[in-house]
């Protein structure tokens, strides 16, 4: 039987106020040394996404949005208010299924998920209508912080971008790999492995870095606990030198998708 590493994930506190132009990178590294402690190879920083989207500059005033004769349509369909359903429509490749309880849209970068990853929870100005987009390219955010955590601690880690998604025929949300670099994003086993009785696995396929990101977001929290960075140690054996191909290697090809 095959001896599996122990792993750990522990939530970083100490982390500021995100706005953009500060560096998470730099942000992580001072937490790690206050709290006694410095990056590892093979480390993997799981960050949520809101604090990307803060540095970045992803915000947008509903306010100056002019809603266009699409969003009026979607508004009325979903009670959504039409701005917000133009911010929703000028961040998706697709909309897939309108409903009141959420619309379902296929973003841009390819992920399927509730309004576009549309948010305002644990935004500044929310209420005065601010909302908070995705990064326009996750997985390219996820290498930029990968080489400055690098250049700021001479480790070589992986970078996780993660937010919260729900799921088809499931209840809740769970944390998911939005933006990747350095880490197996799928773990093929088909036809390499074999089971308990010696059987060579035929259908798995481990969604690793969804795994990672999942793990980690239960450390993180998803209210007031502050803490947007979680460092998970001992899975070095999916890390590596190359950024890899990014979360959008685990994306179902739309031909192959099975809920349309």
């Amino acid at each position: 039987m095959t001896t599996i590493p122990e792993l750990t994930v522990r939530p970083l506190p100490g982390l500021p106020m995100f706005a953009p132009g500060m560096s998470i990178a730099q942000a992580i590294c001072t937490a790690l040394a206050a709290a006694g402690d410095a990056l590892r190879d093979g480390d993997i920083c799981v960050i949520a996404q809101k604090i990307v989207s803060k540095s970045e500059g992803r915000t947008v005033d509903l306010g100056q949005i002019e809603p266009g004769a699409a969003a009026a349509d979607l508004a009325a369909c979903t009670g959504r208010d039409p701005a917000m359903a133009q911010a929703i429509l000028d961040e998706s490749a697709e909309i897939m299924r309108p409903h009141p309880a959420a619309i379902i849209a296929r973003h841009r970068t390819g992920h399927v998920l509730a309004n576009a990853g549309i948010d305002a929870s644990n935004v500044e100005g929310a209420n005065a209508g601010i909302v908070l987009l995705w990064p326009v390219d996750p997985d390219a955010s996820a290498r930029a912080i990968r080489a400055a955590l690098k250049e700021e601690s001479g480790a070589r880690v992986a970078v996780v971008i993660a937010d919260s998604m729900g799921r088809a025929w499931r209840i809740g949300t769970v944390g998911t790999a939005i933006g990747c670099a350095g880490l197996t994003v799928l773990e093929d086993r088909r036809g390499r492995a074999v089971d308990l009785y010696g059987r060579t696995l035929q259908a798995t396929v481990i969604a690793i870095a969804d795994s990672v990101a999942a793990m980690a977001a239960l450390a993180m929290g998803e209210g007031d606990e502050g803490t947007p960075v979680a460092l998970v140690r001992g899975g070095a054996r999916w890390t590596g030198d190359a950024d890899g191909p990014g979360a959008a290697s685990g994306l179902r090809p739309i031909e192959q998708d099975m809920f349309r």
